[in-house]
């Protein structure tokens, strides 16, 4: 299973453990480096400026192989800057930057050789940030886990290819290894994987969300905006079901308005109104949650090492067939 991503970030699979929001941790991290895969977590998911340099700590005193951070780079994440210039003081060994513009984080970051990924969604941003110096790009497809692209990865990774020279990671829907080869063959120089490893022993997220990894599948995936604003991938669950899917009016006016979200949700808090509680706050991360049609892949509990080894006999069992087909 080797791939241009092995040599550009020294891992042994082309594999990226995509940061997922609110379910990567340090122990994630950790187990996908000593695998030979390199995973990336979300600043985002360390509380304050502090829990992320103690973080990063913890994750280097365990290991010295390539992790990377995610950094949320629109207006929207007040502490952008303060985490870029942490997590370049640790030396992390690449970001993959979304929401915004990457221009910051590539010119700091090449000061110190750390690389930078770029989440885009089609041409038009992926020749962007290749012109802004980024080494690389994420090619987001509509097979995505969480918030997803409108293109999917047979028409999106052929198009990045031929539009860009920079490498080309395809991210979403795939969760075997057949998948993995299905990429490669279309000219990806790696991936990145997120949703098969939610349900793994080294997640910290709830066992009724790793339990719904494993019992659902490609079918109950559905697209909401209730928990954004954007279009983001949730499991169909009961509850979700009773909730819907698309935002109600009073969603769609708090989100159109930060100011008055932050009020509404003070009032909810301090005057106890639970119609407004019900109405638009009802859809959260801890109630909602995300995943990607990959759970389709995801039968029972394993551990990172247990699901890289699946995907690489999954991944050799099928590039054996395909050349026996060929003659």
């Amino acid at each position: 299973m080797k791939a241009p991503l092995c040599d550009l970030l020294g891992i042994k699979y082309p594999i990226i453990m995509a940061p997922m929001f609110l379910v990567t941790n340090k122990e994630m991290i950790i187990s996908a480096a000593e695998t030979g895969i390199a995973g990336c977590i979300p600043a985002l998911n360390f509380r304050t400026i502090e829990d992320l340099d103690q973080g990063l700590k913890d994750i280097k005193a365990k290991t010295n192989k390539p992790f990377g951070v995610n950094l949320i780079v629109n207006k929207s994440n007040i502490h952008a800057k303060k985490q870029l210039h942490k997590c370049l003081d640790h030396g992390v060994n690449f970001f993959i930057t979304s929401l915004g513009s990457p221009e910051e984080v590539i010119k700091e970051s090449k000061k110190l050789g750390i690389k930078v990924f770029c989440d885009v969604i089609d041409e038009a941003y992926a020749k962007k940030v290749e012109d802004m110096g980024a080494d690389g790009v994420i090619a987001v497809n509509n097979g995505a886990g969480g918030h997803l692209g409108n293109i999917p990865a047979s028409v999106l990774v052929p198009t990045l290819k031929k539009a860009c020279k920079i490498p080309v990671i395809s991210a979403g829907g795939v969760g075997s290894g057949e998948g993995i080869l299905s990429m490669l063959a279309l000219g990806a120089d790696g991936l990145s994987i997120g949703s098969p490893f939610i349900a793994t022993k080294e997640s910290g997220v709830s066992e009724d969300y790793k339990k719904a990894c494993i019992d659902f599948g490609a079918e109950d995936i559905v697209v909401t905006t209730k928990l954004s604003g954007s279009r983001c991938t949730v499991i169909n669950t009961p509850y979700v079901k009773k909730i819907g899917t698309d935002q109600n009016f009073i969603e769609s006016f708090l989100n159109q308005n930060k100011q008055m979200k932050k009020y509404a949700k003070m009032l909810t808090y301090y005057k106890g109104m639970k119609l407004l509680d019900k109405a638009a706050f009802g859809a959260t991360y801890k109630s909602v949650w995300c995943a990607g049609s990959s759970i389709e892949f995801t039968n029972d509990l394993k551990t990172i090492p247990e699901i890289v080894q699946k995907l690489d006999a999954e991944f050799l069992i099928a590039k054996e067939n395909f050349l026996k087909r060929l003659g």
